[in-house]
């Protein structure tokens, strides 16, 4: 990000409403039922859905299943090292938060009920870090997920397809008065006003965080913030369904398979054809 005479450039020349390079790569790991990994710009984070065949205690018994979520960075993942968490004996506060949000986004996106007692666990590394790590983590998680639950019903574990709507999430901001899509770190780091958002493939919101970190900010600005996230979303939701669309495809014809229920027996003359004329 530099200043030219008063202007306002970014890295790569990108403009303030475009977001950064983006690719989802599904099946990332080997031994996962779902999982991608996502690369927005520098931003690299591995997601992987896994199915348990447990649930929480407040399910037990109750014919539905679970989803949660784990959020964790490599100790080098930054511009110097941090500690592994687990030295630290707990995760920490901005760990937490971003697990619960990783969370709440994914179990919008999937109707528990349809379920059976299983918790899709989901685990979000971010590898490497350059701004916008809990977005990509739900962008990338939603792929994972999807990819997990197709698994299941490919394999005969589900009854009735749960999804209910796509998500993906992008960050957004204002830096030296200017509204920008994606944030990388250093526009991040300097930004004015930085807010995150989570969102379906339709435009419908799930969670805005937002904080005016250098002055605040007013409704119009607010409302411009959230048309370029919107639109950022638009474009995510594309890249997801482009992965997705093999596997999605699979699904609706095992879907249609079953709608149309079990080929009707044929009779013997038409297995073996008609007995010759003596």
């Amino acid at each position: 990000m530099t200043n030219r005479g008063g202007g306002f450039s970014r890295s790569g020349d990108r403009s303030p409403s475009a977001l950064r390079p983006v690719t989802i790569e599904l099946d990332a790991m080997k031994f996962a039922e779902g999982s991608t990994l996502i690369e927005c710009g520098d931003t690299k984070v591995l997601c992987s859905a896994s199915v348990e065949r447990r649930v929480p205690p407040f399910l037990v018994g109750k014919g539905q299943g679970w989803l949660t979520a784990e959020y964790a960075m490599l100790p080098r993942a930054t511009l110097t090292r941090s500690r592994r968490e687990v030295s630290r004996g707990r995760p920490s506060g901005r760990t937490a938060e971003i697990q619960r949000l990783i969370g709440r986004s994914l179990r919008s996106a999937v109707n528990l009920r349809k379920l059976p007692e299983v918790t899709i666990a989901v685990d979000c590394d971010v590898i490497q870090a350059d701004g916008g790590t809990r977005t990509a983590s739900i962008t990338g998680a939603y792929v994972a997920t999807v990819a997990a639950l197709a698994k299941m019903l490919l394999e005969g574990d589900l009854k009735r397809w749960p999804l209910v709507h796509s998500v993906a999430a992008v960050s957004v901001g204002i830096c030296e008065d200017e509204l920008l899509l994606d944030l990388e770190y250093v526009e991040d780091r300097d930004a004015q006003v930085d807010l995150n958002v989570v969102a379906t493939g339709e435009g419908n919101l799930i969670e805005v965080q937002g904080t005016a970190e250098g002055r605040v900010f007013t409704r119009p600005e607010f409302d411009g913030l959230l048309d370029l996230a919107l639109a950022g979303i638009a474009e995510l939701t594309e890249l997801q369904q482009s992965c997705l669309a093999p596997r999605l495809a699979e699904v609706d014809e095992a879907l249609e398979r079953r709608r149309s229920g079990p080929s009707k027996a044929k009779d013997e003359a038409s297995l073996w054809g008609r007995p010759p004329r003596s």
